[in-house]
This record gives C-alpha cells, sequence and structure tokens, in this order.
C-alpha cells in the first residue's frame, strides 16, 4: 500500500488514547497554581500566630509584663511557644517551594514568617530578662532545717520560675535564637554572681590581685578572716546554686549550652577569689607569725573551697586545678617554710642567755604559747608533711647513726622528748650543748620523718634541745636541774589538762614531762641538801626560786 493510504497501518507516534499513560515527553499548558490543604493550614497558623504576637508584641503595650507571670489568660505562655514553633516549621515549609502563597513563589510567606519569628524571639528576650530579674542573687534550691515557711514558698517560686527559663530558652534554641538567649542569660547571672560577691565583701574592685600586691601584711591580715568566710560562702553556696541553676535550665540535649553558659558566668569570678588568696599567701612570706593565717586559707581551701568547685566546676576543669595547685603547692610550701623559720628561730636562740635563778626560760613561754595555738591545726599540718613524705628521699632511713634523732621523733608518743638526762648533767659541764648539737645536725631524712609524724612534736623536742644547750652554760650544776625543773614543769602545765596541744603529743608525754621535773627537783635538792619530802613540786620549786 502506498504511504498515506487508509489502511496504512497506526505510527508509532499516533496519539494515544486519553486512558493511556501520559509520555514523558508530554507537555501541559502553564494552570493558575493551586492552594493544597497543607499551605492552607500553615498560612492559617502564621495569620494565627500573627494575632498573638500583635497582643504581646515587645514593643506594644504588653511590654511591661510578662506571659509567664502576668497573663490573665491560662495556658497563654503555652500557646505563644507553640506560635514561635509554628512559625519555625512555617518558614521551612515556604522554604520548600511546595507552596506559593502569592502565586509568584514562596517568598512572601517566606518574608512574612521570618518577620514574625523575629518579633516572637525579641519578645521571648523580654521574657528572659523579666524572668532573670525576679531571682535572687544567690540561688538556692535547697532547703535548710531552720528555713521558714517564707523561704520554703520563695523555693518553690524559684522552681516554677527555672521552669518558665527553661521553656523560654529551649523554645529559642530549637530555633536558631540561642546567642541571643544565651548573650541576655550570661548578662544578667554574672552581675547578679558579682553582686552576691560584692555583698558576701570576698571580690569588688578593690579586691583584685593587683591591689592587693600593693598593699602590707599588716593591712591584709585583719580582712584575710572576713575573705575567708566570705569566699567559704561563694563557692559553697553562690557558684554551686549558679551551677544549678544552668543544669536546671539547660537540661537534656541543651547540656552542653549550659556548661558553658556556667563557665562564662562564674568561672573569671572564681578564678579572682582564688588569685586573691595566691596574692596574700605570697605576701605571707616565711615569717612563723603568719602560719596562723596561712593555715586558715588551707582549711578553707581543703574543707570547703574545693569540693564545692569540684562539685561545680568538675575535677577536671582549669579551676579546680587552680585551686589544688594553691592549696597543694604554694599554702603547703609557705606553711612548710614558716614552720622552717620556727625551728631555725629556736636554734638560733644564744646557748649562753640564761636565766637568773634557773627561771622559766622567756623562749620556753613563747613557744609552748605558740604551739598552744598551732594545736589548732595539727590536722592541717599533718596533711601538709603527709603531701611532701614522697618528695623526699628515705633510703637512709634507719641506716644513720643519729640515735638521739630517734628519741626526739617519739615526743608525741609519751616517751618524754629529748631532754638530757640527768646523769648526762651530773657532772655540771656543758656536755648537754655538746649532744644538742649532735641531734640538730644528725640524718635529714629521719628529720623529715619526725615531721611527718608530728610536727608540732619535732618542735617540741627542738625546744627541749635548746633548754639542754642553755642549761649546760650554766657554772653552778644545781641551778642546771632547777632551770631544766622549772621549764619542764611549765611545758607539762601547757600540755596538760585535756588540752588540744595535749591530744596531739599525747597524755603521757604531759605525765612524763612531770615525772622528769620531779627528777630534775631531787637532784637540785641532793645538791643543795634541803630535801622537804613534805612538799609538793610546785612548792620545792617556788622554794628554790626564792632561794635563788
Amino acid at each position: 500500500m502506498a504511504p498515506g493510504s487508509p489502511l496504512t497501518p497506526r505510527s508509532p507516534m499516533a496519539p494515544r488514547s486519553p486512558l493511556a499513560p501520559r509520555s514523558p515527553m508530554t507537555t501541559r499548558s502553564p494552570l493558575a497554581p493551586r492552594r493544597t490543604l497543607p499551605a492552607t493550614v500553615v498560612d492559617d497558623t502564621v495569620d494565627a500566630a500573627a494575632v498573638l504576637l500583635d497582643k504581646w508584641h515587645p514593643e506594644g503595650s504588653s511590654s511591661g509584663r510578662s506571659l509567664f507571670l502576668n497573663s490573665t489568660t491560662p495556658d497563654e505562655a503555652d500557646s505563644f511557644l507553640r506560635a514561635a514553633k509554628d512559625l519555625h516549621r512555617a518558614m521551612l515549609f515556604y522554604a520548600s517551594g511546595l507552596t506559593t502563597k502569592d502565586h509568584h513563589g514562596g517568598g512572601h510567606g517566606l518574608i512574612e514568617a521570618q518577620e514574625l519569628l523575629d518579633t516572637a524571639m525579641r519578645r521571648l528576650q523580654l521574657e528572659l530578662k523579666i524572668l532573670l530579674s525576679s531571682l535572687p542573687n544567690v540561688i538556692k534550691f535547697q532547703q535548710d532545717d531552720d528555713d521558714d515557711d517564707n523561704e520554703i514558698q520563695s523555693t518553690d517560686g524559684l522552681r516554677e520560675t527555672c521552669g518558665h527559663l527553661r521553656a523560654v530558652a529551649e523554645a529559642m534554641l530549637a530555633v536558631g535564637y540561642g546567642t541571643e538567649c544565651v548573650s541576655v542569660f550570661k548578662a544578667h547571672r554574672r552581675a547578679s554572681v558579682a553582686a552576691a560577691l560584692q555583698c558576701l565583701q570576698v571580690l569588688s574592685p578593690s579586691l583584685q590581685q593587683a591591689t592587693i600586691n600593693k598593699l602590707t601584711w599588716d593591712q591584709i591580715d585583719p580582712k584575710m578572716q572576713s575573705w575567708l568566710t566570705g569566699a567559704r560562702k561563694a563557692f559553697a553556696s553562690v557558684f554551686v546554686g549558679e551551677r544549678e541553676l544552668c543544669d536546671r535550665v539547660f537540661a537534656g540535649d541543651n547540656a552542653s549550652v549550659g556548661d558553658a553558659v556556667f563557665s562564662a558566668v562564674a568561672k573569671d569570678q572564681a578564678t579572682s577569689i582564688l588569685a586573691l588568696f595566691e596574692a596574700a599567701v605570697a605576701k605571707a612570706k616565711r615569717a612563723p607569725e603568719r602560719l596562723f593565717r596561712v593555715l586558715d586559707v588551707h582549711d578553707a581551701l581543703t574543707e570547703t573551697i574545693i569540693p564545692a568547685i569540684v562539685a561545680a566546676f568538675g575535677d577536671k576543669s582549669e579551676v579546680t586545678a587552680r585551686a589544688v595547685t594553691l592549696s597543694v603547692t604554694k599554702v603547703a610550701d609557705a606553711a612548710r617554710g614558716m614552720v622552717a623559720s620556727f625551728e631555725a628561730a629556736i636554734e638560733k636562740e644564744p646557748a649562753k642567755a640564761t636565766v637568773p635563778g634557773g627561771e622559766v626560760h622567756p623562749l620556753t613561754r613563747y613557744v609552748m604559747n605558740y604551739l598552744v595555738f598551732l594545736a589548732d591545726y595539727d590536722k592541717a599540718l599533718a596533711h601538709i608533711y603527709a603531701a611532701e613524705q614522697f618528695s623526699d628521699t628515705s633510703s637512709s632511713v634507719g641506716s644513720g647513726s643519729g640515735g638521739t634523732i630517734g628519741s626526739s621523733s617519739t615526743v608525741g608518743s609519751g616517751s618524754g622528748g629529748t631532754a638530757g638526762s640527768s646523769s648526762t648533767l651530773g657532772s655540771g659541764s656543758g656536755g648537754t650543748a655538746g649532744s644538742s648539737s649532735l641531734v640538730l645536725s644528725a640524718s635529714t631524712t629521719l628529720r623529715t620523718l619526725s615531721l611527718w609524724s608530728n610536727p608540732i612534736g619535732w618542735l617540741v623536742s627542738v625546744l627541749k634541745l635548746k633548754l639542754d644547750a642553755i642549761a649546760g652554760n650554766y657554772r653552778e650544776a644545781a641551778l642546771s636541774y632547777l632551770f631544766l625543773a622549772n621549764n619542764t614543769h611549765y611545758m607539762a602545765k601547757k600540755v596538760g589538762g585535756g588540752t588540744k596541744l595535749e591530744a596531739v603529743l599525747g597524755e603521757e608525754w604531759a605525765e612524763a614531762q612531770t615525772a622528769k621535773a620531779r627528777g630534775y627537783m631531787e637532784v637540785y635538792v641532793r645538791r643543795r641538801a634541803v630535801r622537804r619530802p613534805d612538799v609538793t613540786l610546785t612548792q620545792q620549786l617556788a622554794l628554790a626560786r626564792q632561794r635563788n
């Protein structure tokens, strides 16, 4: 058949039946866009959000009121937060190109939703400021036994406010406004913490490290106790409370944000407090009379500050590392240096400086009064010297010839210390001074072991050795014994009677010193041939003073 004949077979490109599947190459004439059901719902959601935002516009008449604290409509705050999330979802919907609100693309709907969302976020920023302003400077969630009903109600209100803050923070972070949220939170809470620390008199513009460096110790010393009291409260209350606030507001998936916010609020201020005590300890230098203040710093750090820092900042934080360094290195080194200076001062006392009539030596009074106060810090001293234990060599322990050191290290065990025996003084010569120098120049390792076991006991032994040396310089042997009797009896009285010093040195030590003083007195009486068995040791000492 010829082409084009009516019987010619249907060409493959001939039109298909209306029911046949459409060919990929088939084109259709442009039609007017239709609004789909999802698009209508999104548009209606945006319109509803616009109405709510108009009522709570951040620059409107409601700017002085809070959605969470002053709204007269129940659940209006929740509706506002849902509206903010809906606007964010609407933006994503319009940006997807699935709808064309103005028949020219999704641009108009996207722009409108973006503008409304930005307005909603400005409102939530305002809510953050209002809610944060309602918080106290010091956050306290836990109740004490002595808290009254008003404080309990206040705590309930605090928990409710934190719930509102969390809702606002989560809404802002979810739609990409985390920077604005964190900025507002940090600014308010940093100011609150600074105000709390200033009320505690622990941190203010006048208490910066540079200012402390210009002060003398006489200016620092009267303020140290109030600084330490304030620092204890600051770390145990202010920073721990701030940590819990951040944990409550930035919880769940936002926990890392809370960590960063807390660090920004508290880290610098906590570090400044530690720097204050670093400067104060450096000012103390090695003066023995300043040891008590340094030990106060040590106690504040170990008992309160470091545990609170670990709880708030974590055990691996820079603040924790700095606090531990301050306690273990700077404070401990300063304390050991002061004890060494005190020991050196005892040793430098002239051995020839005898007291007329064998009376109690001024050195004995000063040292024992010093040790009475130092006994209140025996735990701090034990901790400080224990920390030094592994930094000193001990390979020569037990191999030295300083047997007298061994007896001196037992001052705290009731053995009676290292005072020279009556047989040593029997010659009336200066032999005791020679034995003292032998003791003081013996093995450094053994000396360190004595400090580890009982630093106060070691200082007592150093004093007793010095008294032995002074006693050896009396020309009359009887006066040597009277001197030792008076000074040993004075030491026993200072230690005995249930004092803290007795707890450090041991009750047996005081009894042994009393017995030793009695022995010295018996030798003195024999040499003076005035035995009076009917009078007490104290009466004999009084009679001896009258004769001399």
